[in-house]
C-alpha cells in the first residue's frame, strides 16, 4: 500500500495536469512565484477595473448549443490565416516588459511558440530586441510597434524587424497616451524598474524569480533605449516608449502601409466604422482588442463588439480579451473571430512552471477545445456560428 502511494505521489507531481488543469491553477501558482510588484505589474487593469471585469461577464454570457448522437470524432483544430495554415487556433500575445514577468520570458515564449507552429508577437516595448529573439523566433514572428513619432526611427524599427525574421506587422492604435494604471502605480513599479528596499523584500521571497533575473539583468526597454539619446528617469505611469512615441492617425497608418511589404494588423479595434475605413486603407487583418482593460474603463467587452466587426468586414478579425480557456476561444470564434491571442495566460504558464509553462498551456488549451468541440458536435471551428444559442 505504501508502494501505491509513493507512486501516486509521484505521478501527482509529474503529470502538471494533475495541479495545473486550467488557466486559473497556473495563476494561482504564478501569483506564489512572482514578486508583488511584478504581479500587479501583469494581472492589474486601469481605472476600477471594470473593463477588466466586463471582458468576463460577456464572455460568460455567451451560450453554445450541445448536440447529441455525433458518434466518434476528433474536432479539426486548424485554421488558416495570412497564407498559412495553423494547427491551432490561438497564439501569443505582444506583453510589454514580459522579461520583467518572467525572465527571458520573450525568448521562451518565441522558442515554445516555434515548437507548437504558432505566431509570437514581439513588443516594441519587450525587454528584450528582435536580434535577441531572431535564432529561435520560428516562421510565425509577428512584430508589434508602437508608432515611433520619428519617421527614421520608424524606418530603422522595421527593417530590424524584417531582418531578424518577423513577418507580420501590428500597430497597436488604442495606446494614445499613458493611462493610469493606478494598481500598477501604488505598487511600487517604475520604468525602468527600481529595487528599493520595499521591492528588493518582495524579490527576496521569490528565489526563483531573483535567480533568473539576476541571470539575465533587470530587464529594460532595450529596443527603445536604443534610439534614446538621454537615458531619461520616468516616473510609474511614464517610459521611454513614451518619449518616443507619437499617437498615430490615418495618414500614419498610409506611411506603414507603405514601408511594409508583410501583412499589416490594426489592433486595438471596437467600432465597426473604423473596421470598414481600415480594409479601405490597405490592412491585412482586424484586431478586436480593448488592451485587456488596461487602457480605458469604460471601454466595452471585446466579445460584445466583435459580431459588429464582423459585420463589417471582410478582413481576418484576431481576438483577445479575457480569455481564461478554450471555451472563451470556441465563443471568439463562434461570433466571427478568426485568431485568439493571449497575453496574461502565458506568463501564468511561465511564473507557474517555467520554461514548461507554455507547452503545458498549449496541451491545456488544445485538451480544452477538443472536449468542448465534442460536447456541441462541432468537428470543425466553422461549424462553431450555428451553434450558438440565443436566449
Amino acid at each position: 500500500m505504501l508502494d501505491i502511494l509513493r507512486a501516486h505521489r509521484k505521478n501527482f507531481h509529474m503529470d502538471p495536469h494533475q495541479r495545473y488543469p486550467s488557466i486559473a491553477d497556473l495563476r494561482v501558482r504564478a501569483r506564489a512565484r512572482i514578486p508583488h510588484f511584478v504581479w500587479e505589474y501583469l494581472d492589474s487593469a486601469t481605472g476600477t477595473e471594470a473593463t477588466l471585469r466586463r471582458n468576463r461577464a460577456m464572455l460568460d454570457a455567451i451560450l453554445l448549443r450541445p448536440s447529441i448522437l455525433h458518434g466518434e470524432f476528433t474536432p479539426d483544430l486548424t485554421t488558416r490565416l495570412f497564407g498559412h495554415d495553423f494547427p491551432l487556433p490561438f497564439g501569443i500575445s505582444p506583453v510589454g516588459m514580459s522579461g520583467l514577468i518572467w525572465p527571458d520570458a520573450e525568448r521562451l515564449l518565441a522558442a515554445a511558440a516555434a515548437k507548437a507552429g504558432l505566431p509570437y508577437a514581439l513588443s516594441t516595448v519587450a525587454s528584450q530586441t528582435p536580434e535577441f529573439v531572431a535564432p529561435v523566433l520560428g516562421q510565425h514572428g509577428w512584430f508589434q510597434m508602437y508608432p515611433p513619432r520619428d519617421p527614421e526611427i520608424r524606418r530603422d524599427m522595421l527593417n530590424r524587424a524584417r531582418q531578424a525574421g518577423f513577418s507580420t506587422l501590428i500597430l497597436t492604435v488604442d495606446v494614445p497616451v499613458a493611462s493610469r494604471r493606478e494598481r500598477q502605480t501604488r505598487s511600487g513599479l517604475t520604468q525602468p524598474p527600481k529595487l528599493t528596499p520595499r521591492l528588493l523584500a518582495q524579490v527576496a521571497m521569490r528565489p526563483a524569480w531573483a535567480l533568473g533575473t539576476l541571470r539575465m539583468g533587470m530587464p529594460r526597454m532595450r529596443m527603445m533605449e536604443g534610439y534614446s539619446e538621454n537615458k531619461v528617469k520616468l516616473s510609474s505611469t511614464a517610459h521611454i516608449g513614451y518619449l518616443l512615441r507619437t499617437s498615430p492617425d490615418w495618414e500614419y497608418l498610409k506611411a506603414l502601409r507603405d514601408a511594409w511589404n508583410g501583412p499589416l494588423i490594426v489592433k486595438g479595434v471596437l467600432n465597426a466604422d473604423d473596421a470598414a475605413r481600415l480594409q479601405d486603407e490597405g490592412a491585412d487583418a482586424i484586431w478586436v482588442s480593448n488592451h485587456a482593460g488596461r487602457q480605458f474603463d469604460a471601454a466595452p467587452a471585446t466579445i460584445e463588439v466583435l459580431p459588429a466587426v464582423r459585420a463589417a468586414t471582410t478582413l481576418p478579425i484576431i481576438f483577445d480579451g479575457g480569455i481564461e480557456g478554450g471555451l472563451d476561444i470556441l465563443r471568439a470564434v463562434a461570433l466571427g473571430a478568426d485568431f485568439v491571442m493571449l497575453g496574461r495566460a502565458w506568463h501564468y504558464a511561465l511564473g507557474a512552471l517555467g520554461a514548461e509553462g507554455p507547452a503545458h498551456l498549449v496541451d491545456v488549451l488544445t485538451r480544452d477545445l477538443t472536449s468542448n468541440m465534442g460536447q456541441i458536435g462541432a468537428r470543425r471551428l466553422s461549424d462553431l456560428p450555428g451553434r450558438l444559442l440565443t436566449l
